[in-house]
């Protein structure tokens, strides 16, 4: 799973998704790219189902770049704890999405294998998506 190696803050709050994504929201690296079109939250285990479920799509014959990285900590209180004492430990990483963020890239010959890849990695996210190529606006 994809986590950072160390965090300057142990425990952050929640904060907003608002607005629309400023940067990394164009297909800089590959020909075709998978762009969220709602906000939200990404934890590591699906970003990396995303990516395996493209990867097996292609049959691993093409370059695939994650353009996100899960670096904020959700925390969680142990069940059936009363309320009250502090924050609970960290559980996991998310990755904070707003819309317009370039979330996968993909460079293949084969184009709609790889929309079909990409289609594939969007069902196994909890947000909206849609395929973008290189030099279409989202």
């Amino acid at each position: 799973m994809l986590a950072p190696k160390r965090v300057r803050w142990r425990k952050v709050m929640k904060g907003d998704t608002r607005g629309f994504a400023q940067t990394g929201n164009d297909v800089s690296y590959g020909d075709y790219g998978l762009m969220a079109i709602e906000c939200g939250w990404l934890t590591s285990r699906q970003i990396e189902a995303a990516r395996v479920s493209m990867t097996r799509k292609m049959k691993r014959d093409a370059k695939v770049w994650i353009r996100i990285f899960p670096q904020k900590p959700v925390t969680k209180k142990p069940a059936e704890t009363r309320m009250g004492k502090g924050k609970g430990p960290s559980d996991h990483w998310v990755a904070v999405v707003q819309p317009g963020t370039m979330l996968y890239e993909i460079q293949s010959d084969d184009g709609q294998v790889t929309r079909d890849a990409l289609a594939a990695a969007a069902h196994k996210l909890p947000i909206k998506c849609k395929v973008i190529a290189r030099g279409e606006i989202g």
